[in-house]
C-alpha cells in the first residue's frame, strides 16, 4: 500500500476530484495548508496597497491506494492540476505499512 499526497492550487481541486474519479479513486482527504516553494511566497496589492505574503495558501489531497495504481492516480493529478507555471505543486509516494477500517475491523487493502 502506498500514501500518495499532492500539494495543488486551490482552484484545480475540483478539475484533480473529477480526474480521480474518473479513474475510480474512492477516498480522498483534503486539508487547507500554507507554505512556499520555489515561487517564495509572493506580493500582492490589497486597496493600493503593496503587501508580501510569506506562505502561499494550498490544498493538501492524501489518498491511500494499492501499490499497483500509484503511477495512473500521479498522472490524473498531473494531467489535472498542471498548468506549466511555478507553484503547481508537488506529489509525495510514501510506504503505507498498515491500515484499519475502524467501523469493521478491516485492515489493509480491505480497508481502502
Amino acid at each position: 500500500m502506498k500514501l500518495i499526497t499532492a500539494i495543488i492550487k486551490p482552484h484545480k481541486l475540483d478539475t484533480v476530484r473529477e480526474a480521480l474519479s474518473a479513474i475510480e479513486v474512492t477516498g480522498l482527504t483534503v486539508t487547507e495548508v500554507k507554505g512556499y516553494g520555489r515561487q517564495r511566497g509572493q506580493s500582492e496589492i490589497y486597496r493600493g496597497a503593496e503587501y508580501s505574503v510569506n506562505f502561499v495558501p494550498k490544498l493538501k489531497l492524501e489518498i491511500a491506494v494499492e501499490a499497483a495504481r500509484v503511477e495512473a492516480i500521479i498522472e490524473a493529478i498531473k494531467t489535472a492540476a498542471g498548468s506549466g507555471e511555478i507553484g503547481d505543486g508537488k506529489i509525495f509516494v510514501t510506504s503505507l505499512e498498515q491500515a484499519v477500517r475502524i467501523r469493521t475491523g478491516e485492515t489493509n487493502e480491505n480497508a481502502l
